[in-house]
């Protein structure tokens, strides 16, 4: 008897689990089709934890930037006005904060990067690293700046 007790139960857990995320899977393939979509990241904050800010005013203006960096180069200190997004395609990076806090990415993973914090990369691997990225910022205003030196 509890053997059984304890299969429904836990079949019954594996039901409501597989309802939720099916609900939430149709809120994605509602216009896919026979695509699959599988979302890598939706958030409200960057990699180390902190509130995104408010998009600005003004028109809008997207920027899509595919990078390539090559193995063993180290990108200037920087940053970002403006809230980006991207994926790593191939090889690895490490994204390296002004007080020292680290993400390490490796082909495939997502990146939600740092809003107005010096921050830079460093591709500590053996081929070249390519990032897609994607800028929500506003016509005529810059989507990165170089640190002070």
């Amino acid at each position: 008897m509890k053997k059984t007790s304890l299969l429904l139960a836990a079949m019954s857990f594996l039901l409501i689990l597989q309802t939720g995320c099916a609900a939430r899977q149709k809120e994605h393939d509602a216009h896919a089709g026979p695509a699959v979509v599988r979302e890598l990241v939706k958030t409200t904050e960057s990699w180390n934890k902190k509130t995104l800010p408010a998009y600005p005013g003004g028109q809008p203006e997207i920027t899509i930037l595919r990078i390539a960096i090559p193995a063993g180069t180290r990108l200037k200190t920087h940053t970002h006005p403006v809230i980006n997004a991207g994926v790593l395609l191939s090889g690895q990076l490490t994204v390296v904060a002004a007080n020292g806090e680290k993400l390490h990415l490796k082909a495939g993973d997502p990146i939600v990067e740092l809003v107005d914090t010096e921050h830079y990369g460093v591709n500590e691997g053996d081929e070249p690293a390519e990032i897609i990225v994607f800028y929500a910022g506003t016509s005529g205003a810059p989507i990165t700046l170089s640190a002070p030196e």
